[in-house]
């Protein structure tokens, strides 16, 4: 069975990390024959295609990027949202590629900023070849946006749009790229079969919002998670891997990841606030003095000199021996991100041992279960996260937290574990269309 995964890039960002870990699972499956296809290629993996080769491919790929961004400036709300809401009025026809032809399976993962417009879609699925779409975010059933909050328009059908767009109205923007994608997913020359589609959500969280929404209500939808080689992220010797990494053995280290800290989905602001708390609801100066920081991922210095405590900034760091380690040091992980699918960081993290405290948000209750393998936050509440990073640290038991939250890991989200339900759609899928 030939398996064609199509994703934006390799490199940057949750859902290309998610889908070379499903290239790198599927290539060690009998009976598989795998290929990932980018826009970019950015790493050196030999299974991993790219459609901008030559210099001109490049400059184009980037100038279809640019235009997208450049045209949705004009319906903006703001400059704080302007990545969190794709058009995907540009794009490319990859239809004809020769990995597309061959591929017995189409399997779509994250496609947006430049790669695949709405169109390059209608023609992918006018080809009636069996079609697998993992979501990583809203944006398949959303009239734009990849994260609604608490908007239910894409329920009925988009339009109105009050949280993205500076001009809503009932047929805004995002009503009118609603209709374009309805016009695919409907049963039509272009979509004849609705049974060769499957709809995967990484959480049953966004599996749910997919099955309600009016684009998707149609088709079979089912939730897997993304897969980790839990052999790789293990759990070190913790004094080791501080060693290691020239870290402090002798101190309760909190970890923090994000590509980008500033990032507003990532709440950071809730993070700095916790820390306050916690700093104040710890009795003596000596527990205070007991925590610091360790902040992996761009920041900048003005904002860590802010934080309550010591910070050690590692910066990005893509060597995933060297992750594994930083992981390991931690005690525990925080996440404040108020918007989130079932984020990778979680689930490294967990493998690794580290327990972990976020925001009861998204697909995270289904990780985190609350003061058995970490600590579930209320949303958006500063104290609530202080809270469970103070449980985590001084009160709970804490071989065990690490215990089960390496369990965790193992029972849902390694490798053999997700392959087994992938190929089950495959199969599946296949059976429809032939």
């Amino acid at each position: 069975m030939k398996i064609l995964l199509i994703n934006t890039d390799d490199s940057m960002g949750g859902a290309a990390i998610a889908c070379l870990r499903l290239l790198t699972a599927l290539e060690r499956t009998e009976g598989i024959e795998v290929n990932m296809l980018v826009q970019e290629k950015k790493r050196n993996h030999l299974n991993v295609k790219a459609i901008a080769n030559t210099w001109l491919q490049k400059k184009l790929a980037f100038e279809r990027f640019v235009r997208e961004r450049l045209y949705f400036q004009f319906y903006e709300k703001s400059k704080q949202i302007r990545f969190a809401f794709s058009p995907a009025n540009t794009g490319i026809d990859i239809s004809e590629h020769p990995l597309v032809k061959e591929a017995d399976i189409i399997h779509l993962h994250w496609v947006n900023f430049g790669f695949l417009s709405i169109s390059s879609l209608e023609k992918l699925f006018k080809l009636n070849k069996p079609i697998v779409w993992t979501l990583h975010d809203m944006w398949a059933f959303t009239g734009g946006c990849h994260h609604s909050g608490d908007c239910e328009n894409y329920q009925v059908a988009c339009g109105n749009c009050l949280q993205y767009l500076k001009n809503p109205s009932l047929n805004d923007l995002s009503n009118q790229i609603w209709h374009k994608k309805n016009t695919i997913f409907n049963p039509t020359p272009t979509l004849p079969n609705r049974e060769g589609v499957r709809i995967i959500g990484c959480s049953q969280w966004l599996a749910n919002r997919a099955k309600k929404s009016s684009l998707l209500k149609d088709f079979s939808v089912k939730a897997i998670p993304n897969p980790l080689d839990i052999n790789l992220f293990l759990p070190q010797n913790k004094i080791e891997a501080r060693q290691k990494l020239g870290l402090p053995i002798d101190k309760k280290l909190i970890l923090f990841v994000a590509a980008k800290v500033s990032v507003i989905w990532k709440g950071f602001s809730y993070f700095q606030e916790s820390l306050e708390i916690l700093k104040s609801q710890i009795a003596t100066k000596s527990q205070s003095q007991d925590i610091e920081l360790v902040v992996l991922g761009e920041s900048d210095e003005e904002t860590i000199n802010k934080l309550s405590f010591k910070a050690y900034t590692l910066g990005r760091i893509s060597d995933v021996n060297q992750i594994v380690s930083i992981y390991s040091a931690a005690d525990i992980f925080v996440t404040s991100s108020i918007q989130e699918n079932l984020p990778n960081t979680i689930m490294e993290a967990m493998s690794c041992g580290t327990p972990s405290v976020g925001f009861e948000v998204g697909g995270i209750p289904e990780m985190i279960e609350n003061k058995t393998n970490g600590f579930l936050a209320k949303y958006k509440s500063a104290e609530s996260l202080a809270e469970g990073m103070k449980w985590a640290l001084y009160e709970a038991n804490y071989a065990e937290l690490s215990k089960n939250a390496r369990q965790k890991v193992v029972d849902n989200y390694s490798e053999k574990v997700v392959i087994e339900q992938y190929l089950e759609v495959y199969k599946s899928v296949v059976a429809q269309v032939s």
